[in-house]
């Protein structure tokens, strides 16, 4: 079975629950040069961090993946309040003697107790490990399901539109290809038309002319950046064909195309092939864009 293209574009939500619980788990993925995770979760499963993480990993090899876990516990039993008789005494003592000693004819009320820390102690029973585990890891299958299913339909997409351009960029270099031997048939009859004009139409030395066309045809030579330039579009084909995470590689496939363009642009005098070397670059240009968001 061929790999596919993936996107590192994705979201993907997962949940899962029982009676009196239930957790929901959110998955944003955006392109990032490597494989980076960013985690939000309650504290109560900090010891399912690193669990979490290598499953991502396992699934997801490039990308910023941002992670943000809910939890909520619903059961009777999951709070307890606690009141701490002597240290509440000893305020409402306290607060007694202040009031003799100023003259006030106030009482404590409940509500100015209840703000001072330690009187009342408030706390969660433990989870069960692996209860939450089961939630944990059942949400995040579902989420990373439709997180993949995202990516893949973006990388299609992406790979459709990469071929595409690789298929106008080979089209323009056929063109080149064509008209670039008809450039040093201009170039000798212009120079020839030219020395003839500058020595009153006497008889050329045709030795000199024809060293001068060959020093011209050799420079302007664009023969094996063609070659090349049409080897980097088969092994960009390739690749996209071949699938998995690609991203890193067809990022350097496209730099040695644009050095290919480069280099028959600043060999070529000619107007036209000028212009078709300017539509290459923006296509190569459009390629690269689109495959900085591939894995």
């Amino acid at each position: 079975m061929k790999a596919m293209v993936l996107s590192m574009t994705g979201f993907g939500r997962g949940k899962a629950k029982d009676d009196s619980r239930e957790l929901t788990i959110e998955l944003k993925t955006v392109n990032h040069r490597y494989l980076d995770i960013s985690l939000r979760m309650p504290r109560v499963m900090n010891a399912l961090e690193e669990e979490l993480r290598k499953r991502i990993r396992q699934s997801l090899s490039r990308g910023r993946v941002e992670v943000s876990v809910t939890y909520k516990n619903t059961s009777q039993d999951q709070i307890a309040v606690t009141l701490n008789e002597p240290v509440a005494e000893a305020y409402y003592t306290a607060y007694l003697a202040l009031a003799e000693k100023f003259h006030l004819k106030s009482k404590p009320e409940l509500s100015v107790l209840a703000d001072i820390n330690d009187i009342f102690t408030v706390s969660e029973p433990e989870e069960d490990e692996i209860f939450l585990a089961e939630l944990l890891f059942s949400a995040l299958d579902d989420a990373l399901k439709v997180v993949l299913e995202m990516r893949k339909k973006e990388g299609e997409f992406l790979a459709k539109d990469i071929m595409e351009r690789c298929r106008i960029i080979n089209q323009l270099v056929d063109s080149i290809e064509e008209s670039s031997p008809a450039v040093v048939e201009e170039y000798q009859k212009k120079l020839e038309q030219r020395l003839k004009e500058l020595l009153n139409n006497t008889e050329l030395e045709e030795s000199r002319f024809q060293t001068e066309v060959a020093y011209f045809a050799d420079r302007s030579n664009i023969t094996e950046e063609i070659i090349r330039l049409r080897s980097h579009l088969i092994q960009l084909a390739e690749t996209i064909e071949k699938g998995g995470s690609i991203g890193r590689k067809l990022d350097f496939i496209v730099q040695e195309m644009n050095r290919e363009a480069n280099t028959i642009g600043s060999k070529s005098s000619d107007v036209a092939i000028s212009g078709q070397v300017v539509e290459i670059k923006s296509e190569i240009e459009k390629i690269r864009e689109q495959i900085q968001n591939i894995e």
